[in-house]
Protein backbone atom coordinates (compact mmCIF):
# COMPACT_ATOMS: atom_id res chain seq x y z
CA UNK A 1 0.00 0.00 0.00
CA UNK A 2 1.14 3.57 -0.36
CA UNK A 3 -1.08 6.03 1.93
CA UNK A 4 1.34 8.57 2.41
CA UNK A 5 4.98 10.03 0.79
CA UNK A 6 7.54 12.54 0.76
CA UNK A 7 7.76 14.79 -2.44
CA UNK A 8 10.15 17.50 -1.65
CA UNK A 9 12.51 17.57 -4.88
CA UNK A 10 12.34 21.33 -7.56
CA UNK A 11 11.17 20.98 -10.50
CA UNK A 12 14.25 22.09 -12.22
CA UNK A 13 15.88 18.88 -10.16
CA UNK A 14 13.26 16.40 -11.61
CA UNK A 15 13.78 18.15 -14.89
CA UNK A 16 17.35 17.11 -15.05
CA UNK A 17 16.72 13.76 -13.53
CA UNK A 18 13.64 13.07 -16.12
CA UNK A 19 15.06 14.82 -19.18
CA UNK A 20 11.82 16.86 -18.75
CA UNK A 21 10.99 18.54 -22.25
CA UNK A 22 8.31 20.82 -20.76
CA UNK A 23 6.92 22.23 -17.40
CA UNK A 24 4.83 25.12 -16.36
CA UNK A 25 6.25 26.84 -13.75
CA UNK A 26 2.91 28.14 -12.88
CA UNK A 27 2.30 24.81 -12.08
CA UNK A 28 5.16 24.47 -9.51
CA UNK A 29 4.12 22.71 -5.82
CA UNK A 30 5.78 23.60 -2.76
CA UNK A 31 7.92 20.81 -1.39
CA UNK A 32 5.38 18.12 0.61
CA UNK A 33 7.04 16.09 3.29
CA UNK A 34 3.42 14.04 4.11
CA UNK A 35 1.62 13.81 0.70
CA UNK A 36 -1.79 12.89 1.42
CA UNK A 37 -4.41 11.08 -1.10
CA UNK A 38 -6.39 14.01 -2.64
CA UNK A 39 -3.05 16.79 -3.05
CA UNK A 40 -1.81 17.75 -6.30
CA UNK A 41 1.64 15.86 -7.09
CA UNK A 42 3.97 16.16 -9.81
CA UNK A 43 3.78 13.64 -12.25
CA UNK A 44 6.32 12.59 -15.42
CA UNK A 45 4.40 11.48 -18.27
CA UNK A 46 4.82 10.97 -22.10
CA UNK A 47 2.63 13.15 -24.33
CA UNK A 48 1.64 15.14 -27.08
CA UNK A 49 1.65 18.87 -26.47
CA UNK A 50 -2.09 19.91 -26.40
CA UNK A 51 -2.79 21.94 -29.78
CA UNK A 52 0.72 21.45 -31.40
CA UNK A 53 1.40 20.78 -35.11
CA UNK A 54 3.59 17.88 -33.63
CA UNK A 55 2.19 14.87 -32.40
CA UNK A 56 5.17 13.49 -30.98
CA UNK A 57 5.36 12.31 -27.25
CA UNK A 58 6.79 14.96 -25.38
CA UNK A 59 8.24 14.13 -21.44
CA UNK A 60 6.53 16.34 -19.44
CA UNK A 61 6.57 17.28 -15.50
CA UNK A 62 2.84 17.76 -14.96
CA UNK A 63 0.47 18.40 -12.02
CA UNK A 64 -1.83 15.92 -11.03
CA UNK A 65 -4.53 15.26 -8.25
CA UNK A 66 -3.67 11.81 -6.27
CA UNK A 67 -6.75 9.46 -6.39
CA UNK A 68 -7.74 8.03 -9.55
CA UNK A 69 -10.72 9.36 -11.23
CA UNK A 70 -12.01 6.95 -14.26
CA UNK A 71 -13.28 9.06 -17.60
CA UNK A 72 -16.89 6.94 -17.55
CA UNK A 73 -16.94 7.58 -13.78
CA UNK A 74 -20.29 9.25 -12.88
CA UNK A 75 -18.57 11.55 -10.58
CA UNK A 76 -15.50 11.59 -8.57
CA UNK A 77 -16.65 10.40 -5.32
CA UNK A 78 -14.43 7.42 -5.37
CA UNK A 79 -11.55 9.45 -6.08
CA UNK A 80 -9.84 8.98 -2.38
CA UNK A 81 -10.01 5.27 -2.54
CA UNK A 82 -8.19 5.11 -5.72
CA UNK A 83 -5.31 6.16 -5.18
CA UNK A 84 -3.41 2.22 -5.24
CA UNK A 85 -3.51 -0.24 -8.12
CA UNK A 86 -2.33 -3.36 -7.48
CA UNK A 87 0.21 -4.88 -9.84
CA UNK A 88 -1.09 -8.42 -9.95
CA UNK A 89 -4.64 -7.00 -11.50
CA UNK A 90 -3.66 -3.33 -12.95
CA UNK A 91 -4.32 -4.85 -16.24
CA UNK A 92 -8.00 -6.19 -16.14
CA UNK A 93 -9.86 -4.08 -13.92
CA UNK A 94 -11.99 -1.75 -15.29
CA UNK A 95 -11.01 1.21 -13.42
CA UNK A 96 -6.89 0.96 -14.65
CA UNK A 97 -6.92 -1.14 -17.54
CA UNK A 98 -7.51 1.88 -19.91
CA UNK A 99 -4.97 3.68 -18.11
CA UNK A 100 -2.50 1.31 -18.11
CA UNK A 101 -2.81 0.90 -21.42
CA UNK A 102 -2.11 4.16 -22.40
CA UNK A 103 -1.61 6.26 -19.78
CA UNK A 104 1.26 5.62 -17.29
CA UNK A 105 3.67 8.21 -15.29
CA UNK A 106 6.04 8.56 -12.78
CA UNK A 107 5.51 9.76 -9.55
CA UNK A 108 8.55 11.12 -7.93
CA UNK A 109 9.17 10.98 -4.49
CA UNK A 110 11.40 10.82 -1.74
CA UNK A 111 10.44 8.03 -0.38
CA UNK A 112 7.29 6.77 1.53
CA UNK A 113 6.12 6.07 4.97
CA UNK A 114 4.22 2.95 6.21
CA UNK A 115 2.98 1.96 9.35
CA UNK A 116 4.42 -1.54 10.90
CA UNK A 117 1.71 -3.51 12.28
CA UNK A 118 1.73 -6.64 13.92
CA UNK A 119 1.35 -9.96 12.01
CA UNK A 120 -2.01 -10.90 13.08
CA UNK A 121 -3.11 -7.42 11.79
CA UNK A 122 -1.04 -7.90 8.58
CA UNK A 123 -2.87 -11.21 7.73
CA UNK A 124 -6.26 -9.46 8.34
CA UNK A 125 -5.14 -6.14 5.95
CA UNK A 126 -4.43 -9.38 3.19
CA UNK A 127 -7.54 -10.63 3.59
CA UNK A 128 -9.30 -7.19 2.66
CA UNK A 129 -10.23 -7.00 6.89
CA UNK A 130 -10.52 -3.77 9.17
CA UNK A 131 -6.99 -3.63 10.81
CA UNK A 132 -6.45 -1.98 14.62
CA UNK A 133 -5.28 1.45 14.37
CA UNK A 134 -1.48 2.24 12.76
CA UNK A 135 1.70 1.99 14.67
CA UNK A 136 4.95 3.23 14.66
CA UNK A 137 5.72 5.16 11.18
CA UNK A 138 8.87 4.55 9.31
CA UNK A 139 10.27 5.87 6.16
CA UNK A 140 10.96 3.91 2.96
CA UNK A 141 13.40 5.21 0.28
CA UNK A 142 16.57 4.33 -1.94
CA UNK A 143 19.76 3.56 0.29
CA UNK A 144 21.50 5.27 -2.08
CA UNK A 145 19.56 8.51 -2.03
CA UNK A 146 18.42 8.78 -5.36
CA UNK A 147 14.90 9.58 -6.41
CA UNK A 148 11.84 7.19 -5.65
CA UNK A 149 10.13 6.78 -8.95
CA UNK A 150 7.06 5.15 -8.19
CA UNK A 151 5.27 3.60 -11.27
CA UNK A 152 1.94 5.17 -11.46
CA UNK A 153 -1.28 5.35 -14.08
CA UNK A 154 -3.18 8.70 -15.08
CA UNK A 155 -6.61 9.38 -16.27
CA UNK A 156 -8.60 12.79 -17.60
CA UNK A 157 -12.26 13.00 -16.13
CA UNK A 158 -14.46 15.67 -17.21
CA UNK A 159 -17.07 17.19 -15.16
CA UNK A 160 -20.35 17.80 -16.96
CA UNK A 161 -22.05 19.79 -14.79
CA UNK A 162 -19.01 22.66 -16.11
CA UNK A 163 -19.04 24.80 -19.11
CA UNK A 164 -16.22 23.97 -21.46
CA UNK A 165 -14.16 26.91 -20.31
CA UNK A 166 -14.49 26.53 -16.83
CA UNK A 167 -11.01 26.17 -15.01
CA UNK A 168 -11.88 23.46 -13.30
CA UNK A 169 -14.17 21.58 -16.00
CA UNK A 170 -11.11 18.86 -16.57
CA UNK A 171 -9.72 16.69 -13.64
CA UNK A 172 -6.53 14.99 -13.82
CA UNK A 173 -5.97 12.35 -11.46
CA UNK A 174 -3.49 10.01 -11.09
CA UNK A 175 -2.89 6.52 -8.67
CA UNK A 176 0.21 4.55 -7.72
CA UNK A 177 0.96 1.12 -8.51
CA UNK A 178 1.63 -1.30 -5.42
CA UNK A 179 3.04 -5.16 -5.51
CA UNK A 180 4.01 -7.39 -2.75
CA UNK A 181 6.63 -5.73 -0.28
CA UNK A 182 10.52 -7.18 -0.35
CA UNK A 183 11.10 -10.36 2.00
CA UNK A 184 14.48 -10.07 1.73
CA UNK A 185 17.24 -8.04 3.67
CA UNK A 186 16.76 -4.06 3.42
CA UNK A 187 20.27 -2.51 2.22
CA UNK A 188 20.27 -0.46 5.31
CA UNK A 189 17.89 -1.60 8.31
CA UNK A 190 17.30 -0.50 11.79
CA UNK A 191 18.88 -1.65 14.35
CA UNK A 192 15.89 -2.39 16.56
CA UNK A 193 13.03 -2.63 13.92
CA UNK A 194 12.11 -4.65 10.92
CA UNK A 195 14.92 -6.04 8.18
CA UNK A 196 12.63 -6.44 5.24
CA UNK A 197 9.55 -4.12 3.93
CA UNK A 198 7.72 -7.10 4.12
CA UNK A 199 8.02 -6.96 8.22
CA UNK A 200 6.39 -3.64 8.11
CA UNK A 201 3.28 -4.13 5.49
CA UNK A 202 2.56 -6.54 2.79
CA UNK A 203 2.27 -4.08 -0.11
CA UNK A 204 4.64 -1.36 -1.39
CA UNK A 205 4.77 1.08 -4.44
CA UNK A 206 6.31 -0.25 -7.41
CA UNK A 207 9.71 0.91 -8.20
CA UNK A 208 11.20 1.59 -11.57
CA UNK A 209 15.03 1.58 -12.25
CA UNK A 210 15.96 4.06 -14.52
CA UNK A 211 16.33 1.54 -17.58
CA UNK A 212 12.68 0.85 -17.09
CA UNK A 213 11.50 4.64 -16.70
CA UNK A 214 11.18 5.09 -21.09
CA UNK A 215 9.29 1.97 -21.89
CA UNK A 216 7.04 2.23 -19.12
CA UNK A 217 6.19 6.12 -20.32
CA UNK A 218 5.97 5.36 -23.66
CA UNK A 219 2.36 5.58 -24.78
CA UNK A 220 2.76 3.97 -28.21
CA UNK A 221 3.37 0.37 -26.21
CA UNK A 222 0.21 -0.99 -25.74
CA UNK A 223 0.67 -5.01 -25.96
CA UNK A 224 -0.33 -6.28 -22.16
CA UNK A 225 1.57 -9.09 -21.95
CA UNK A 226 4.67 -6.47 -22.47
CA UNK A 227 3.74 -4.36 -20.77
CA UNK A 228 2.94 -6.54 -17.88
CA UNK A 229 6.67 -7.34 -17.89
CA UNK A 230 7.59 -3.63 -16.95
CA UNK A 231 5.56 -4.64 -13.44
CA UNK A 232 8.63 -6.92 -11.84
CA UNK A 233 9.38 -5.81 -8.74
CA UNK A 234 13.10 -3.86 -8.84
CA UNK A 235 16.13 -5.70 -7.51
CA UNK A 236 16.81 -6.39 -4.15
CA UNK A 237 18.99 -5.14 -1.63
CA UNK A 238 17.89 -1.17 -3.18
CA UNK A 239 15.87 0.57 0.08
CA UNK A 240 16.03 1.06 3.39
CA UNK A 241 13.81 2.23 5.96
CA UNK A 242 14.05 3.81 9.54
CA UNK A 243 11.51 5.04 12.13
CA UNK A 244 10.38 8.63 12.33
CA UNK A 245 8.26 10.45 14.26
CA UNK A 246 4.60 9.34 14.80
CA UNK A 247 3.61 13.32 14.02
CA UNK A 248 3.77 12.07 10.51
CA UNK A 249 0.25 10.48 11.25
CA UNK A 250 -1.59 13.56 11.34
CA UNK A 251 -1.61 15.02 7.76
CA UNK A 252 -1.78 18.62 9.41
CA UNK A 253 1.66 18.38 10.34
CA UNK A 254 4.65 19.29 7.53
CA UNK A 255 7.84 19.66 7.33
CA UNK A 256 11.33 18.23 7.13
CA UNK A 257 11.37 17.16 10.41
CA UNK A 258 9.37 14.65 9.54
CA UNK A 259 11.98 12.48 7.75
CA UNK A 260 14.11 12.95 10.69
CA UNK A 261 15.53 9.47 11.80
CA UNK A 262 15.18 8.47 15.26
CA UNK A 263 17.01 6.20 17.14
CA UNK A 264 14.55 3.56 17.72
CA UNK A 265 10.91 3.28 17.80
CA UNK A 266 9.08 6.29 19.34
CA UNK A 267 7.72 5.35 23.15
CA UNK A 268 4.02 3.19 23.59
CA UNK A 269 4.35 1.69 19.47
CA UNK A 270 5.38 -1.30 18.21
CA UNK A 271 8.14 -2.96 16.87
Amino acid sequence: MCGRYASSRRPEDLAGIFEIEKWDPEETLEPDYNVAPTKEVYAVLDRPLKDADDKRPVRQLRKLKWGLVPSWSKNPEGAARMINARAETVHEKPSYRRAFAARRCILPADGYFEWVTGKGERDLEVEGKKKRPRKQPYFVLPADGSVFAMAGLYEFWRDRTLPDDHPQAWWATCSVITTEAEVTPLAVAPEDGPHALAEIHPRMPLMLTPDRWDGWLDPARTDLDALRGLLEPPPAGLMRAYPVTTAVSNVRNNGPELLKELEGPEEGTLF
